[in-house]
């Protein structure tokens, strides 16, 4: 079943699997910024024994920092779109 799917037409199109891997990266940008925010966040609480206050902190930084990175991804996509549209390439 499974190997039927995958040899759709769908899957053999180059800009389906370009889709697939901007949104992919797209993810891993929000998650890693979260994860990261924690470690340090954590880390420092530890380090100093201001429990929780500065792994909440980071938190905080870490969801700013993975947003601020899937817009910026995003944008980017955006504008290799456009140009390859402008471009007269399908």
């Amino acid at each position: 079943m499974l190997d039927k799917f995958l040899k759709s037409p769908i899957f053999k199109d180059k800009k389906t699997w370009d889709a697939v891997g901007n949104a992919s990266v797209i993810g891993l940008h929000l998650v890693s910024g979260v994860l990261v925010g924690l470690a340090i966040g954590y880390w420092l609480d530890v380090w100093f024994g201001t429990k929780p206050w500065l792994l909440l902190l980071f938190l905080v930084f870490g969801i700013i920092a993975g947003f601020r990175n899937v817009y910026l991804e995003a944008k980017k996509f955006q504008e290799e779109s456009n140009k390859t549209n402008h471009d007269g390439q399908e």
